[in-house]
């Protein structure tokens, strides 16, 4: 590995699998293809290649954002203030009218 001009990382990354379209890709020379029959392994049996399956995604809860935390949380947010205002409007309100 310490020999190859690409790095011990580019052969690592095609470890396990078939690597020609690896191999292809880079566009290596006449001599690296020389040198390849030295160190080619075989070919792959197809047969024992297991299908691919598509992804099916596990079910989930329908999300409803207002049944979260997250919205009380801003609903309470939000509404405190408008409390607290209106709180500090009618104390000034009924403590403005005594004065009178």
């Amino acid at each position: 590995m310490d020999d190859h001009p690409g790095g011990d990382e580019v052969l690592l990354s095609a470890t396990g699998k078939d690597a020609t379209n690896d191999f292809e890709d880079v566009g290596h020379s006449d001599s690296a293809r020389e040198m390849m029959d030295k160190y080619y392994i075989g070919e792959i049996d197809m047969a024992t290649v297991p299908l691919k399956r598509a992804y099916v995604p596990p079910q989930q809860a329908h999300y409803n954002p207002d049944k979260t935390p997250e919205f009380v949380i801003k609903i309470l947010q939000f509404l405190v203030p408008l409390l607290i205002l209106g709180l500090a409007f009618a104390v000034r309100h009924y403590t403005k009218e005594k004065e009178k």
